[in-house]
């Protein structure tokens, strides 16, 4: 569990890039934290690993206040993936996977047994592990990206705008790769992004952000679609100009949240 308690943060000059934000992201599911550019999502995601510590306010992971734990060590126990991937362009595609699991002295036999299964697990074929990030597409650097921040099994997953810089084909494919390897692994996931349509596609929990990370509604995407908080969410929804006609169907056993162009708009309903 993640939980942030009236965090703030403040930069020099005045800035404030967070006003006083707390949240719980619960154990073994996604939240996504939404909004447009500036609104201070990303510096939320950071505090979690220490990339940047708050001004004020506390961030805990389960009971441990992350400020009593060593940066480095609490980041390589962590997953982390950015939109860029992040992957080194001198290493090749096993080497990237495996640079966690180097620095935390895992023996070599077990590197590349763990290497092989976590390309099974995000769909890419073996005979990519030698080729460098320039030999890849974008979705697939974003996969190995994906692969190394799981190469530890950590128990959060920090992902950052992971699907932002692909083609709207292929980040359809990673999110829904996204499900399937967190219907396996059950991961805290905390999760950024400024495309709506994504968070309601992928998130358990989605938190609407305005400037300063001001919480304006938070909730499942069914409860959200259904009872939008104000103006602001009707129209960052597409509430307003009548996008988004809820209703409940059942696909493939499951009953789903979908909107009025068929979109997949929540996983799962509970209840009648």
């Amino acid at each position: 569990m993640i939980r942030f308690e009236h965090v703030r943060k403040e930069y020099p000059g005045g800035t404030q890039a967070v006003q006083a934000f707390s949240l719980e992201a619960p154990t073994g599911s996604i939240t996504v934290l939404v909004g447009s550019s500036g609104c201070g999502k990303t510096t939320l995601l950071r505090m979690v690993n220490r990339m940047v510590d708050p001004s004020a306010g506390r961030v805990f992971i389960d009971d441990t206040d992350v400020a009593s734990r060593d940066p480095v060590e609490l980041r390589r126990s962590i997953g982390y993936v950015m939109q860029s991937g992040g992957l080194m362009p001198h290493k090749t595609v096993s080497e990237n996977i495996q640079i966690v699991q180097k620095l935390r002295g895992v023996t070599p036999a077990l590197r590349l047994a763990r290497v092989d299964e976590l390309m099974a697990t995000v769909g890419l074929d073996l005979e990519l592990l030698g080729r460098y990030p320039a030999q890849l597409s974008g979705g697939q650097q974003q996969r190995v990206g994906v692969a190394r921040a799981l190469a530890v099994d950590p128990n959060i997953l920090l992902m950052d705008e992971p699907f932002g810089a692909v083609d709207p084909l292929v980040r359809s494919d990673l999110q829904q790769e996204l499900l399937a390897v967190q219907k396996k692994l059950a991961k805290t996931v905390l999760f950024v992004t400024h495309d709506i349509d994504e968070a309601f596609l992928l998130g358990d929990q989605v938190v609407i952000l305005d400037t300063g990370a001001v919480v304006i509604q938070r909730g499942t995407p069914a409860e959200i679609l259904a009872a939008p908080a104000n103006d602001f969410v009707e129209a960052f929804i597409g509430a307003d100009r009548g996008k988004r006609a809820l209703h409940i169907e059942n696909r493939g056993g499951q009953r789903i949240v979908v909107d009025s162009d068929q979109r997949v708009a929540g996983r799962l309903v509970e209840g009648p």
